[in-house]
């Protein structure tokens, strides 16, 4: 795959989990809503390096370090590096149990609606400057 091709592949997962977040949100799955928006910001990010930088993006969840080793953060506004942090937890894939059910208590309907109308502005944005 060349640069374009491996971008827009980034960009129609982005899109796809986006999808997968509002139907999780309908189905009342609030931990998995939050899981599915920091997929989204993760792969935007990924999709910003593979447009932006000469190597490949890294292994890694970590929003904060995709969003500064990329260099998109020195254009964020601040409010955009809170959510940033605000989604970094959200990755919840391989933790254990009780964390789950400690960040789940966290997570009520109107957050999550919130997290998802924030995840789509973030994305936007991001996609704005590719």
């Amino acid at each position: 795959m060349n640069k374009e091709e491996r971008v827009k592949y980034w960009l129609e997962l982005v899109d796809y989990d986006l999808d997968t977040a509002e139907t999780l949100y309908n189905g009342g799955r609030w931990l998995y809503v939050a899981f599915m928006c920091h997929q989204v910001i993760e792969k935007v990010l990924k999709a910003y390096w593979t447009a932006t930088q000469e190597t490949e993006p890294p292994y890694t969840h970590n929003l904060e370090r995709l969003a500064v080793d990329c260099g998109i953060s020195e254009e964020m506004s601040d409010e955009q590096l809170h959510f940033i942090d605000l989604m970094v937890p959200m990755n919840i894939e391989a933790r254990y149990p009780s964390y789950k059910d400690a960040l789940s208590r966290g997570l009520t309907q109107d957050f999550c609606r919130s997290i998802i109308d924030r995840t789509k502005e973030m994305q936007l944005w991001i996609k704005s400057k590719l």
